[in-house]
């Protein structure tokens, strides 16, 4: 028996009721199309996606009800490749025709596939005597525009064919496009929709100028942004908080932290009051820029306001105080936290972890360890990094290495962090052949190895007294191309020279020179120690010289090297160090008397010391006739 078109099952609504109604308009099967319909059957009817049941059922606070119809649309837009001529089956075998209404909110209500969506807008473009109106374009546009991922190819052809339609502006239109547009900074657009709204004499609302300050904010244009916030400050519609944390937040975009720590502050001369979202703003850039202090500041203000933290907000300042090593007040941050009825993450306590770790608390790492699976959070490798970082640098190199173990059994992905931390820890024990089969592992898992973990390998072998290998892996390393940083020059040099491989060392400070990597105070004083004890004191002040006009200034080099001198018994040649300092008028003479005093007293020879405390040498002055000369520090060894 064929089923009655919904004209008819429409007409006898007034015997059912709605529930009724609807179940059965559900329930219609797709059948197979008529492969003609005849003449007598009336015209297709035109539905709406809503149906108006006033005179049905009374006792709804609402009158319009969902067409049993779209349920069925819906399930036909599959993404098939039949999907359209399925489409125009179901419309034809139900003499129906989707008004523009029902094209609209049929859009909006697949907003999570923008294909389909598109592909429905225009097999609905083809039914006979219809036309799209401006909620389908603007439907379409929000659909294609609000996905993850915009097709911003059909976004543009969309919005072409809309403006050559030429709609009159309507205000839900307008603030859907503005909305939209300034979702993902289409800023040409926007200003397009902000001059069809002056030629229809639609007033901006502030809902209108808060769309229009994010699509400024997001496009980066902060200072056009600036402008439309200054018309909204002098003209008819005010901005609230939301106008101000927009702006706030471009103005932290664009690194003017300060002009919106400005805004928030001005917010009070309207009558407003900074909300979380403005102070997590400032604090978030504050953060980025290193400035923690200002951030626990804002923290601190947020509390006297009786403002909520949100769990990013802890997360912020736990985090900027744990890189600055302030471990304890960073507890007492992550204790208000828990307080407050905030749940520590991962994050947060893997922060913790490492600070503890680093700070030498090692057991105070141990305990948020166990804590944080207590409270039901699963450490990742992150975590399990930091922790035998930990262990490696306390040397519990064995506690690390059952870490290793653990998180090779329960498949925890095993890091660069954690194989250079153990290489380190194992070179540093002295067991150097287990860390460079970790070496060879990491290679094996596709971890990739990094300057840090070259290094500490290349520290291990150069300290067991196997420099050539430690010199096979520095040439790997470069072969390899990893980036060979000056800590790695510093190693080398400094184990060649205690092994008398003077020239190899010197050979390898210049190349790192001619590499343009910039000595720092460790790797000269790896330099000029070795040519001290070498005999080469001059050759050291010599390479100190050329490194000036470089801009690198050793400000301790002079001290590193009369202290070693000292040290090795090489009083004469220190002395004629400290002399030369003195005649090139780099130092005040009286901190090279204390250097030289310190130097002799730490290198046991307390009778110099004490000579040369109670002497004129380096400050006092001798006269030769008309010559007035300073006495030298060489008089302390020739007299």
């Amino acid at each position: 028996m064929r089923r009655l078109p919904f004209t008819i099952l429409k007409q006898s609504c007034s015997r059912r009721t709605h529930h009724q109604f609807i179940n059965a308009a559900a329930q219609l099967p797709i059948q197979k199309p008529f492969s003609a319909a005849p003449s007598s059957f009336p015209r297709p009817e035109l539905v709406e996606p809503f149906c108006d049941i006033s005179d049905v059922v009374v006792s709804s606070p609402h009158n319009l009800q969902p067409s049993p119809w779209l349920t069925q649309i819906l399930s036909l837009l599959d993404g098939s490749p039949s999907m359209e001529s399925n489409l125009t089956s179901f419309c034809r075998q139900f003499l129906i025709t989707l008004s523009p209404s029902f094209v609209s909110h049929t859009l909006l209500s697949i907003h999570n596939n923008p294909h389909t969506a598109s592909r429905f807008f225009h097999w609905a473009r083809d039914q006979h005597n219809y036309s799209h109106t401006l909620d389908c374009y603007v439907s379409l546009i929000h659909v294609v525009l609000s996905s993850p991922e915009p097709d911003l190819t059909t976004f543009r052809d969309v919005f072409a064919e809309l403006k050559r339609r030429r709609f009159a502006m309507t205000v839900t239109a307008v603030n859907s496009l503005i909305r939209s547009f300034g979702s993902v900074g289409l800023v040409e657009e926007l200003l397009w929709v902000w001059r069809e709204m002056k030629e229809n004499g639609i007033e901006p609302s502030l809902y209108s100028y808060n769309f229009l300050l994010n699509g400024l904010v997001n496009s980066a244009m902060v200072e056009s942004a600036e402008r439309v916030f200054e018309v909204m400050k002098d003209g008819k519609v005010k901005p609230d908080v939301v106008s101000y944390n927009t702006m706030i937040k471009g103005y932290c975009k664009v690194g003017k932290t300060r002009k919106a720590l400005e805004e928030v502050r001005g917010m009070e001369t309207l009558g407003l009051e900074p909300d979380k979202i403005s102070y997590l703003t400032v604090m978030q850039a504050c953060y980025s820029e290193g400035d923690v202090d200002f951030c626990l500041s804002l923290y601190h203000e947020m509390g006297e306001k009786g403002l909520e933290v949100p769990s990013h907000g802890y997360s912020l300042v736990i985090g900027g105080l744990c890189k600055q090593g302030k471990v304890v007040e960073a507890f007492t941050v992550f204790e208000d936290m828990i307080r407050s009825g905030c749940r520590a993450n991962k994050v947060v306590y893997t922060a913790l972890i490492d600070s503890y770790a680093k700070s030498g608390n090692v057991d105070g790492a141990m305990r948020l360890f166990e804590r944080m699976k207590v409270d039901g959070i699963e450490p990742d490798e992150v975590t399990y990094g930091a922790i035998v970082n930990g262990l490696c640098k306390s040397g519990r190199v064995e506690e690390a290495m059952g870490y290793l173990e653990f998180c090779r059994v329960n498949c925890v992905t095993i890091n660069a962090v954690l194989y250079s931390s153990l290489i380190d820890g194992l070179g540093k024990a002295g067991r150097v052949d287990e860390a460079e089969r970790l070496f060879d592992e990491m290679a094996e898992k596709g971890c990739p190895q990094d300057s840090y973990c070259y290094n500490v390998l290349i520290d291990g072998l150069a300290k067991r007294g196997r420099i050539n290998e430690a010199m096979m892996l520095f040439k790997r390393m470069e072969r390899d191309g990893c980036e060979q940083t000056v800590y790695t020059y510093t190693i080398l040099i400094s184990e060649l020279f205690k092994e008398h491989r003077n020239e190899e060392a010197l050979k390898l400070w210049d190349m790192m020179i001619d590499k343009g990597i910039t000595p720092n105070v460790a790797s000269f004083r790896a330099l000029s120690i070795g040519l001290c004890l070498s005999g080469k004191v001059a050759r050291a002040c010599k390479i100190l010289d050329e490194l000036a006009p470089m801009g690198i200034l050793m400000e301790t080099a002079y001290e590193d090297m009369i202290n070693v001198l000292c040290k090795a018994g090489r009083v004469k040649e220190a002395c004629k160090l400290a002399d030369g300092i003195v005649d090139r008028g780099r130092e005040i003479p009286g901190k090279i008397r204390t250097l030289m005093i310190n130097a002799l007293r730490k290198a046991g020879k307390a009778d110099l010391a004490v000579k040369l405390m109670h002497s004129k040498i380096g400050i006092g002055y001798d006269r030769y006739r008309s010559v007035k000369k300073r006495v030298k520090f060489q008089t302390l060894v020739d007299t």
